[in-house]
């Protein structure tokens, strides 16, 4: 039954765990740059930062909306012109299926390279931006970094 977790990882976790280690620790140290620079901001700057943050795309959005597209397009070049457009529309299928049940299909790789966060990975950095502004009963302190650890675990 391990050989099923393996090929079917948590959904949190599923796109972080399929994309190469270096491009994560990229997109994290990004991440925690921002937290650095938000560190000693007024309340309304760090809501303004939240409020961005809600609006920002994470890799299954960036993917169905891109995916989505191409399918609408290759669709209409099958109807119009030739059906050897729909192997594309079938290419297309397979790559969101592959994604759905493992996180990882071709172009999740490129658009991991350009830096497009998942979910869990903004809403770790909303959730410490919600630590500094003392959202919570317990008053946290430290950096980027350290507040980043604690929303991890």
């Amino acid at each position: 039954m391990n050989w099923l977790k393996d090929l079917l990882p948590p959904t949190t976790q599923r796109v972080a765990l399929r994309t190469d280690p270096n491009i994560n620790s990229r997109i994290r140290r990004k991440t925690i740059g921002y937290l650095d620079m938000y560190k000693d901001c007024s309340n309304s700057m760090l809501s303004s930062r939240i409020k961005t943050l809600n609006y920002e795309w994470d890799t299954e959005r960036f993917l169905e909306a891109n995916a989505a597209a191409m399918v609408l397009g290759s669709s209409i070049l099958g109807l119009k012109f030739s059906r050897c457009w729909f192997v594309i529309t079938g290419m297309l299928a397979y790559f969101l299926l592959q994604h759905a049940l493992q996180g990882w299909c071709p172009p999740v790789s490129i658009i991991r390279k350009i830096g497009i966060r998942t979910a869990e990975e903004i809403n770790n950095e909303k959730m410490v931006l919600k630590m500094m502004r003392k959202d919570f009963l317990f008053d946290y302190e430290g950096d980027g970094e350290e507040l980043m650890k604690i929303v991890e675990k």
